[in-house]
């Protein structure tokens, strides 16, 4: 009976902590672990052509707590710009090149190693240049959106063929 006892507790424990699906880990509160494989990249207009994001908690259009990573190309510069509310931004990977201002000049940009950490206060303009890909994971509590300074450099805006 001890035998029995002790393969069904080890099967439910591996289904538990196997089979989490990225879903599950979208839901505010609940108790969720995600893997890398398990992420869901989707395009993030917002930010430009290429850019991705994969959402692990959320939403984040609502007042609630979020954590999203969002991947750049390399080659992406993502114009002079603030959020409503404060930003977290941890350098999971590449090199993360930000500067504080209303207009995006790479000289005056300070380039951030994986493993560092930014705190980017609500409504503070910054902008940021990629060189190569690189992944931030981005946490706060909603409503998360981007407000370009210049509304001309708003990707949103501009037409593709």
């Amino acid at each position: 009976m001890k035998t029995q006892y002790k393969v069904g507790l080890a099967m439910l424990a591996s289904a538990a902590f196997g089979a989490i699906q990225p879903a599950y880990a979208q839901q505010a509160g609940a108790h969720s672990m995600v893997t890398p494989d398990q992420l869901q990249w989707k395009d993030v207009p917002a930010l430009g052509p290429g850019v991705k994001s994969a959402l692990i908690e959320g939403p984040m259009n609502e007042a609630v707590p979020f954590i999203v990573r969002i991947k750049f190309p390399a080659g992406t510069k993502v114009p002079a710009h603030w959020h409503p509310n404060i930003e977290h931004v941890t350098v999971m990977s590449g090199n993360f090149i930000v500067g504080v201002g209303d207009e995006a000049d790479k000289s005056k940009a300070m380039h951030i190693p994986p493993g560092s950490v930014t705190i980017m206060q609500p409504k503070t303009t910054h902008f940021a240049f990629f060189d190569e890909e690189t992944i931030l994971q981005v946490h706060g509590v909603g409503p998360w959106e981007v407000n370009y300074v210049n509304p001309a450099d708003d990707p949103r805006n501009k037409k593709t063929n």
